[in-house]
């Protein structure tokens, strides 16, 4: 699907919305909707991305089924959280992180087979943001980690939102 550019509305594409690394060995499906996308210009999302940013698109746990192995690596974030990322052990793409216990998970949309209908909600991080890098007029914008829950960023999301 693709954004709608008269209404600059995102249409969701129908569910499920598959992906996976780029070996092939991990495969996913997501099954329910996207809580939220966005972009997080930290250094450690820069460093796994290899980027000017990582690609956050937020879902609830419950809602992700994965096939094929995947290597857990446990660590502190910058806002002192500790996140566990799963990773492809052939390939070491990263396919979803977030803090340990929580219900909601972050997929690196990078991974999803089809990414063109995506536009984020908002900006994280920017303090450390690549000075090249601009957003669009009404995004949200954090200087470091948003509002617990990510309240504002999922409310901007569904306002801005079709589905299939």
């Amino acid at each position: 699907m693709a954004v709608d550019t008269e209404s600059r509305c995102v249409v969701v594409p129908a569910l499920p919305l598959p992906g996976g690394c780029s070996c092939g060995a991990v495969r996913y499906q997501i099954t329910g909707s996207p809580l939220t996308f966005y972009l997080c210009h930290c250094t450690e999302c820069q460093r796994h991305s290899s980027s000017a940013f990582g690609e956050s698109l937020r879902i609830s746990a419950a809602d992700f089924e994965v096939t094929g192995t995947v290597q857990l690596i446990e660590r502190s974030s910058e806002s002192g959280t500790r996140r566990q990322g799963w990773f492809c052990p052939e390939c070491g793409v990263r396919i979803w992180h977030g803090a340990t216990g929580s219900e909601e998970i972050n997929i690196k949309a990078g991974t999803l087979d089809d990414t063109r209908w995506l536009k984020p909600a908002g900006h994280i991080w920017v303090r450390s943001r690549q000075p090249f890098v601009q957003w669009e007029a009404g995004a949200l914008v954090y200087e470091t980690q948003p509002e617990p829950g990510y309240v504002q960023l999922k409310a901007r999301w569904r306002a801005m939102t079709l589905t299939a």
